[in-house]
């Protein structure tokens, strides 16, 4: 054979090559998203990471996606992405807030949400009100975390404001995360979590406690995304064990729930239940109509008026 002909065959042969491995598919679960970037966790344990096809991203971290692999890392999608998303399985919940112009997707195939507030800063418990919606919505199961109960004080008065919360049934974890988080393993295990609240409530803090490489996988996420200027506004899926994860998504000052309905929100406030479909109007919306039985029932000390006054800000 001729050195024309060989170095034909040579390209017909790595052509061949490229495409075989542009047609290979696998599953996987999201672990990381940026933006469009996302880190794809394989059955065989390894990552790659990948992006979505068309500007649009639908995707969050928590799915189980089918990925195919591109034949030349970088040249196809850029980032330094080997392969794109070309479907989402179907998903056992999704969390995510809302507004009147957009969505915002936080985690997906969660079985339980852990909103984190602290003794100090103060905690908007609005804020709280609204995940406590959402995750009713999305039959989540719900812990609250009391974080820097170190600070007696101000965790006193914290503590009081989450009386109506365990009065209700809510169960409000106390702790600081700077010396001891051993107390909450026991509620991770066997879920997936996913850990939302303010910055400043000690989310951090509470991560690198306990998942102390978590900065470090961080990093090496940043590198192969290619996306390091990234690294604090991303969610990661970190694995606790065999059977646990936990999911850290940025700070968050609002929780949109403009993708509930007026009665979705309604039943979101769990002690209202009893209540509901028994006000003299059919269309009662629980503010100034007469014979609402959600506000004689604050009247008779049965609902909080606290909660009352958060739902009309909410519903509003």
């Amino acid at each position: 054979m001729s050195v024309e002909g060989s170095a034909n065959s040579t390209t017909r042969g790595e052509r061949g090559s490229q495409r075989s491995i542009a047609d290979e598919v696998a599953l996987g679960q999201i672990v990381a998203a940026f933006g469009r970037q996302y880190l794809v966790r394989l059955a065989d344990g390894s990552e790659i990471a990948c992006l979505t096809r068309g500007k649009k991203s639908e995707v969050a971290c928590g799915d189980v996606v089918e990925v195919r692999r591109t034949a030349e890392p970088s040249t196809e999608l850029g980032t330094g992405a080997q392969a794109v998303i070309e479907r989402i399985a179907p998903r056992r919940s999704l969390l995510h807030r809302s507004d009147a112009f957009r969505e915002k997707l936080i985690a997906a195939n969660v079985t339980q949400i852990i909103v984190v507030v602290a003794a100090e800063p103060s905690f908007s418990d609005e804020l709280l009100a609204r995940c406590l919606v959402a995750a009713y919505d999305q039959k989540l199961e719900v812990l609250i975390v009391l974080n820097k109960c170190d600070l007696s004080d101000a965790a006193a008065a914290a503590r009081k404001r989450l009386i109506p919360y365990t009065a209700i049934g809510y169960r409000v974890l106390e702790l600081s995360a700077k010396q001891d988080v051993s107390a909450l393993r026991p509620f991770l295990h066997g879920h997936t979590s996913v850990l939302v609240g303010q910055s400043g409530m000690g989310k951090s803090t509470l991560i690198n406690a306990l998942l102390p490489d978590a900065q470090a996988a961080t990093r090496e996420i940043s590198t192969a995304l290619d996306s390091g200027k990234h690294t604090t506004t991303h969610a990661r899926l970190y694995r606790i064990d065999d059977c646990s994860g936990l999911i850290d998504c940025p700070g968050v000052q609002a929780f949109g729930l403009h993708h509930l309905s007026f009665g979705g929100i309604e039943q979101g406030f769990v002690e209202f239940a009893q209540y509901l479909g028994q006000c003299r109007f059919r269309d009662c919306r629980h503010a100034h109509e007469p014979g609402c039985a959600l506000r004689n029932a604050v009247a008779a000390g049965k609902i909080d008026a606290r909660r009352l006054e958060l739902f009309q800000q909410i519903a509003a």
